[in-house]
């Protein structure tokens, strides 16, 4: 049962929200294909110097920037560009993206900022859930989760993170409940395996 514990620690770094996207990543040269590209002529060289610079990310930009390559998983380089925005889908992805590298006294502050405009906003619940429960402020992660789940009865990953509230401070019966319901929200999620495993395990 430990060891499926530890598995449920893992996952749970990883359980910040629902929406998911593949990651687009440029092919990698073909195997064998030498790089063909020439040295810049000095006349080329002069041309390049007269390019006038990308202009900077706009803010917006650095928003969708933010969380395209936080559904890509790059939780570092997210992290970065959303630094550099405002507003509270920033910090929404900011939390998530900070939960995600388990940096969870940082992801606390910006998860709270975002609650605070959208309530419900899916991330950046999960993000707090992931940063109280991180800091084994486990009775803080079962009222704020619960306080959640009055209003919106099925988010799946607030039973999942009350459900991991519920584990620390010793109170099996009712992780296994927030469990069994997070298996009927999110079937096909990530964490789904290793949950049910852990409630097979305890009969």
């Amino acid at each position: 049962m430990l060891a499926y514990l530890a598995a449920l620690a893992v996952l749970g770094s990883t359980a910040i929200g629902c929406r998911t996207a593949s990651a687009h990543r440029a092919p990698a040269p073909a195997a064998g294909r030498a790089d063909t590209t020439e040295a810049p002529t000095p006349a080329a060289a002069r041309a390049d110097a007269n390019v006038t610079p990308a202009p900077a990310l706009a803010p917006a930009d650095s928003v969708q920037t933010g969380i395209a390559l936080f559904e890509q998983g790059e939780y570092a380089r997210a992290e970065a560009a959303l630094r550099e925005s405002s507003g509270p889908e920033a910090s929404a992805y900011l939390a998530g993206s900070l939960a995600k590298q388990r940096k969870y006294p940082e992801a606390e502050a910006p998860a709270r900022a975002a609650l605070d405009a959208n309530p419900l906003h899916e991330v950046a619940v999960s993000a707090l859930g992931a940063s109280l429960v991180g800091q084994r402020r486990f009775d803080e992660a079962i009222a704020k989760m619960t306080d959640v789940l009055t209003k919106k009865p099925d988010l799946a990953y607030a039973y999942f993170w009350r459900g991991q509230a519920y584990y620390g401070s010793k109170r099996a019966d009712r992780m296994v409940a927030d469990f069994e319901t997070f298996l009927k929200l999110a079937p096909n999620s990530p964490e789904a395996p290793v949950v049910r495993q852990l409630l097979r395990s305890l009969g």
